[in-house]
C-alpha cells in the first residue's frame, strides 16, 4: 500500500510539474524575446534559444525613455484597475449578500436574470452601452470605462454562493447585539468573506488591467490611453517595433504577478469554498 501511495504521489508531482512547465514556457519565451532586437524576432520568431551577443536591455531603455507616455499609460491602467476592482467587489458582495441572506418578492426571478446576464457576450451589448454613454456624455472618460461593469454578474453569483454557506444565525445574533443591517454586513459578513474578496479581487483586477475592447471604444485622447491600448499604438503602418511591444508586455505582467502571489493563499481558499458552499 505504501509503495502504491508513493507511486501515485510521484505521478501527481510529475503531472503538475509538466503542467507548470507548459504554462510557464510562453512567459519564458516572451521574457527572452524582450531582450532581442526586432530584426532577430522577424528572423527567428519566439524561441527559447539564448543568443547573448544579440541580447541587450535596449528595448527596455527605449521603452522607458524613448516611448512617450508609457508610464502615463501604466498609471492610467493602475488607477482604473484599483477603483473598478474596489467598487465591483463592494457592490457585488453587497448584492450577493442580499440574495443569500434575505427573502423578498421576486428574488429567484431577479437572480435568474443575473445568471442570464452571465451568458451574454460583451460584443452583443457594446452598441447599446456606447449609445448610453453618449447620452450621459461619458465618452472619453474613465467613468465611462468603469461604470457599466461595476455590478458584474459573475462576482455577484460568486459572493451569493459563498455567503449562502455562512450560518443565517449570524444575522439574528448581530441583531440581538444591537447591530443595524448595515452593521451586520460590514462587521460580521465582510470579515468572514475575506477569502472570497481575494479570489474575486484577482479575477476582476486582472480583467480590468487587461481590458482592451471597451476602453478602445470609449477613449479618444492619447494621454488617457490604458496600457494595453498604449502598447497597441506602438504598431502602426509607419513602423512596427515588436521588440519594444514585447518588453512593455513583460513589464505589464508584473502587477498581476504581485497581486496573485500576495493573495494566492486566499485565492485558492476562496475559489474552493465558493465552489462547494450554497
Amino acid at each position: 500500500m505504501r509503495s502504491r501511495s508513493r507511486l501515485i504521489t510521484a505521478m501527481q508531482v510529475l503531472l503538475f510539474t509538466l503542467l507548470a512547465v507548459i504554462t510557464l514556457f510562453p512567459l519564458y519565451a516572451i521574457l527572452l524575446a524582450s531582450f532581442k532586437p526586432t530584426t532577430e524576432l522577424f528572423r527567428s520568431g519566439l524561441n527559447v534559444k539564448w543568443d547573448l551577443p544579440k541580447m541587450s536591455f535596449n528595448n527596455y531603455v527605449i521603452l522607458f525613455t524613448g516611448t512617450e507616455g508609457y508610464f502615463q499609460w501604466f498609471f492610467n491602467s493602475l488607477q482604473i484597475t484599483l477603483i473598478q476592482t474596489t467598487l465591483t467587489l463592494f457592490v457585488s458582495c453587497f448584492v450577493g449578500y442580499g440574495f443569500a441572506m434575505y427573502d423578498f418578492k421576486g428574488k429567484n426571478l431577479i437572480f435568474a436574470g443575473v445568471l442570464i446576464v452571465m451568458m451574454i457576450p460583451l460584443e452583443i451589448i457594446l452598441l447599446p452601452l456606447f449609445r448610453l454613454l453618449l447620452g450621459l456624455n461619458l465618452v472619453d472618460t474613465y467613468t465611462g470605462i468603469m461604470l457599466p461593469f461595476i455590478a458584474q454578474a459573475l462576482p455577484i453569483f460568486f459572493f451569493r454562493q459563498y455567503i449562502s454557506g455562512l450560518p443565517h444565525d449570524l444575522l439574528d445574533a448581530g441583531r440581538v447585539d444591537g447591530c443595524s443591517e448595515y452593521g451586520i454586513f460590514f462587521k460580521i459578513i465582510v470579515p468572514l468573506t475575506t477569502p472570497s474578496f481575494a479570489a474575486m479581487g484577482i479575477l476582476v483586477g486582472m480583467n480590468s488591467w487587461n481590458g482592451f475592447l471597451w476602453p478602445l471604444i470609449v477613449l479618444r485622447t492619447q494621454s488617457k490611453l490604458t496600457l494595453p491600448l498604449g502598447l497597441a499604438s506602438l504598431l502602426s503602418p509607419y513602423g512596427n517595433n515588436y521588440a519594444v511591444l514585447i518588453a512593455g508586455s513583460v513589464f505589464a505582467i508584473i502587477p498581476i504577478l504581485i497581486l496573485f502571489f500576495a493573495f494566492q493563499k486566499y485565492f485558492i481558499e476562496g475559489m474552493t469554498a465558493g465552489g462547494v458552499k450554497g
